[in-house]
């Protein structure tokens, strides 16, 4: 496949789902709350900000990882071919949906908005009915003992303290 091909693939994903969910939706739900700065309050973004870099740290590594490993990208409709278990996958099965979280978390206390604080929770509910319900019976489908040996090993939200390595 044309590496020059895949990237833009990969770029068209990001587009269309981390992109709506973590700048669009926020923006649009700032400007619906009729947002204005609150007050600074150091520890709300000192958290926020790091909440916000560990998620963009976290996604960005996350991403990389499709068309390197997995030949594909995060995108449901042109997913990998290949399981991939390295990286944040080796110690957590969501690394990207983490990433977004936090991603949102850092917003909302950036902001101080409540808004962007329940899409996070929305968010996260929605992939907490996902992955379970459509996403890992299409990977068990795909990977077959495979992935089921890396459900076994690799827990879907809390990651594990230390790295998966399969046998």
């Amino acid at each position: 496949m044309d590496k020059k091909s895949l990237t833009f693939r990969v770029f068209k994903a990001i587009m269309a789902l981390p992109v709506p969910v973590c700048v669009v939706i926020p923006s649009i739900l700032l400007w619906l709350s009729d947002w204005h700065p609150a007050g600074f309050q150091f520890w709300r973004c000192l958290i926020g900000a790091l909440c916000l870099l560990l998620g963009i740290l976290l996604a960005v590594l996350t991403v990389r990882l499709f068309p390197k490993l997995g030949n594909g990208t995060p995108a449901p409709w042109d997913s990998t071919t290949k399981l991939i278990t390295s990286g944040p996958y080796a110690y957590v099965r969501n690394p990207m949906i983490t990433g977004v979280v936090l991603i949102l978390v850092g917003e909302a206390l950036l902001l101080c908005s409540v808004a962007i604080g329940i899409w996070a929770g929305v968010f996260l509910i929605i992939n907490m009915l996902y992955f379970p319900l459509s996403e890992e019976p299409g990977l068990r489908k795909r990977f077959g003992k495979e992935y089921d040996e890396y459900c076994k090993n690799v827990p879907r939200y809390i990651p594990r303290l230390k790295p998966w390595r399969p046998q």
